[in-house]
């Protein structure tokens, strides 16, 4: 991202609402407090068909991995495979004569389907709940992907298909939609949505880049949720832990009145405390939802536990 003229995160977000201290000074999960015993029970109580979805996006697809400008996509390497036994004893021997494949992966925690710690972002030397800037310092010391990760994410989710709902197979570069938009779209799918849901958003914005390759990162500018405190305070009145979507970075990347670059990512995760999940796969979901129209959903995640992570992969399961 270039430098702009654009106001400081401090001026635009300076009456925002903070969660902070909300659940103690130690607090490193944020609104996902708000999903009790209560909310996964009453998810449970939402399966009828047992029918199972997957959110992950395949890491190594052949057709390429989207990822945030500047990040690469994970690289696999073979290690071990048949070829090293048939090269005349490169192979490790075994009693009884074992043969097996190895192999590793190098990759960007955050260059797949992944959650992000609530210490991934902020502004004014201070990111969630207050702890200083500095425990970022070689890797994440407070609200890091880990207790997220050890806690886990279960709950109502409810998606709102806002590509389907405009009619368009794949929402375009820098188009955005508010809070309000969210809420028509429920009432045109017949469904409520209630305090502390999960919220999945699908906008089919990352079909562009499977069709246009490299050139989708041309004046790179995603399709998503825009900024307004109205907005913001909706997420605060509705206690939503989690906000899920089918983009790189869950909102328009460059706010189009502001100029400034993501800003929810610091008003939702660094000042509320709402998980965010980017970068999921919902487009078998999203089919059968049109097809039922049922939009209510059993929702799981819990990401890899990676010690001081910023963020981690996640394969997020729906049940219906």
């Amino acid at each position: 991202m270039t430098e702009t003229t654009a106001p400081a995160l401090e001026e635009v977000l300076k009456d925002s609402p903070s969660n902070w201290g909300k659940w103690g000074a130690d607090d490193e999960v944020g609104s996902l407090n708000y999903l009790g015993p209560e909310q996964v029970l009453a998810a449970a109580r939402l399966i009828q068909d047992g029918k199972v979805f997957t959110l992950q996006r395949l890491i190594g697809d052949p057709k390429g991995d989207p990822v945030w400008p500047g990040r690469t996509p994970a690289e696999r390497t073979q290690i071990l495979d048949e070829g090293d036994w048939d090269e005349g004893g490169k192979g490790p021997a075994f009693p009884g004569g074992l043969h097996y494949a190895d192999d590793k992966i190098n990759a960007f925690l955050q260059g797949s389907t992944q959650y992000d710690g609530l210490g991934h972002v902020w502004y004014g030397g201070q990111i969630w709940n207050g702890y200083d800037a500095r425990t970022t310092i070689g890797g994440l010391d407070k609200a890091s992907v880990e207790p997220i990760a050890e806690r886990g994410v279960v709950g109502r989710a409810v998606l709102l298909d806002m590509a389907r709902f405009r009619g368009k197979p794949a929402m375009e570069a820098a188009e955005t939609f508010t809070h309000e938009d969210l809420l028509a779209c429920a009432e045109a799918q017949g469904v409520e949505l209630r305090k502390r849901d999960i919220i999945i958003i699908r906008t089919n914005h990352l079909q562009l880049f499977f069709e246009k390759g490299d050139a989708f990162y041309d004046g790179f500018c995603e399709a998503g949720l825009v900024y307004s405190p109205e907005l913001v305070q909706w997420f605060a009145d509705m206690e939503i832990p989690n906000l899920v979507t089918d983009t790189i970075a869950n909102e328009v990347t460059s706010d189009p009145n502001t100029g400034v670059a993501l800003v929810l990512h610091n008003a939702l995760m660094r000042n509320l405390g709402v998980t965010f999940t980017e970068i999921t796969d919902l487009e078998k979901l999203a089919e059968d939802c049109a097809q039922d129209g049922r939009y209510e959903l059993f929702y799981a995640a819990a990401p890899l536990k990676v010690a001081k992570g910023s963020g981690a992969p996640v394969n997020p399961i729906v049940i219906k």
